[in-house]
């Protein structure tokens, strides 16, 4: 079973990601690593905080001479900025040098402390953080290397920041990605674009936050990943959970999401063809998302996640009260980004990477890649 584990804080000396399941033979290198969590960096509205904290990778156990080992993969995101926080964040015996008792509304500060026992925001907010989503890309980096041995590939693009919204049809397809990436929001197109950044400019100059929309898309998913057996199989319920489990993440859609619940029957659902060329049934519309009954159809798989505008703003005016005193004061702030969508996105694509590549492995097995691929190989010519 493909599982990962994630540990460290924001401002800790660094993340860690610990990865079990992935068969040996899988090529892997840091640069391939450090390429994803670069993306994580992308977009307009971003802070200075992106330019200060580098991610140095370190590839600690699993692996040798590039090549995986079927051993439990470590992977070490450093962080450059630790000789700052050393004192703040030691874990040895001591005291910070200014406790954070005024709690973020919209933030897990208050009810984290609350359900910790805690008098200090900062025993919260560092693991809440998004920063945390680093050592997620680290995973879903390893994922999609997995993934790109049976053809599949995911990539995300922006649909809405604030207020402005593509509601175009055309979608990016995997060769679209650098033109993706390119954008300052990584929106495929430019008018809508162009009003996505205005919005952030307009939100920047008074001092606040936006919140938006990623669509995430995956090419060549097998039809057979997932079940309709049990609810916790399900595909499209696993990647609902992986989705919302993203920081700031308030609402998940598959497919066409909400817009199908206002539709008729006769036009929500995906007519069903075949080609007796490729012998293989196919699905005019997407509609489903790719996914009925819980199980992958074998047609683009689609995800749409939504993110709340971030609780920490560059002018703070959100009502709060001091944890200590019970007076009515203002939230404090930290270093922060005007939007982190385009970012999200990026952060979307690792975790429906590892649930489908953990899906995959479930369908296939393999203790090695070429086993994994051979089993793939033999299921779909088994479908014809």
């Amino acid at each position: 079973m493909l599982r990962f584990l994630t540990a460290g804080e924001s401002h800790g000396k660094g993340l860690s990601v610990i990865i079990d399941g992935i068969p040996a033979g899988l090529g892997i290198t840091e640069d391939q690593i450090a390429d994803e969590l670069a993306r994580r960096r992308l977009g307009y509205g971003r802070g200075p905080r992106m330019r200060f904290e580098r991610d140095e990778i370190t590839l600690l156990s699993g692996i040798r001479h590039g090549k995986t080992l079927g051993s439990p993969i470590c992977i070490l995101i450093g962080n450059t900025e630790w000789p700052k926080w050393e004192q703040e964040m030691s874990p040895g015996p001591g005291e910070p040098s200014k406790k954070l008792t005024a709690p973020r509304p919209g933030h897990a500060d208050l009810a984290g402390m609350q359900k910790y026992a805690l008098s200090d925001a900062r025993d919260v907010l560092e693991r809440a953080s998004a920063r945390e989503t680093a050592a997620r890309v680290a995973a879903g980096a390893v994922s999609k290397l997995l993934l790109k041995e049976i053809d599949v590939f995911i990539l995300s693009h922006i649909i809405g920041i604030g207020s402005a919204l593509y509601e175009g049809i055309n979608r990016p397809r995997v060769q679209d990605l650098e033109a993706v990436d390119v954008s300052e929001v990584r929106c495929f197109d430019e008018e809508s674009a162009e009003r996505m950044i205005a919005e952030i400019k307009a939100a920047a100059k008074v001092g606040d936050s936006l919140g938006g929309i990623a669509e995430v898309l995956a090419y060549g998913v097998p039809v057979g990943l997932g079940s309709h057996v049990h609810y916790d199989r399900k595909l499209d319920a696993q990647l609902a959970m992986a989705l919302m489990s993203i920081q700031a993440i308030k609402a998940v859609e598959i497919g066409d999401g909400f817009a199908v619940a206002k539709k008729r029957g006769s036009e929500a659902h995906d007519a069903i063809s075949y080609d007796g060329e490729t012998k293989s049934y196919l699905r005019e519309t997407s509609h489903a998302g790719g996914i009925e009954g819980g199980i992958s159809t074998g047609a683009l798989l689609v995800a749409r996640l939504y993110m709340k505008p971030l609780a920490t703003l560059n002018r703070p005016v959100l009502k709060t009260v001091d944890v200590l005193t019970k007076e009515e004061t203002v939230s404090f702030k930290e270093r922060t980004d005007v939007t982190a969508v385009p970012a999200m996105g990026v952060v979307a694509e690792a975790m429906t990477a590892f649930v489908l590549a953990k899906e995959a492995l479930e369908k296939f097995g393999g203790d090695s890649i070429a086993e994994f691929v051979r089993n793939k190989d033999s299921y779909l010519a088994s479908l014809s």
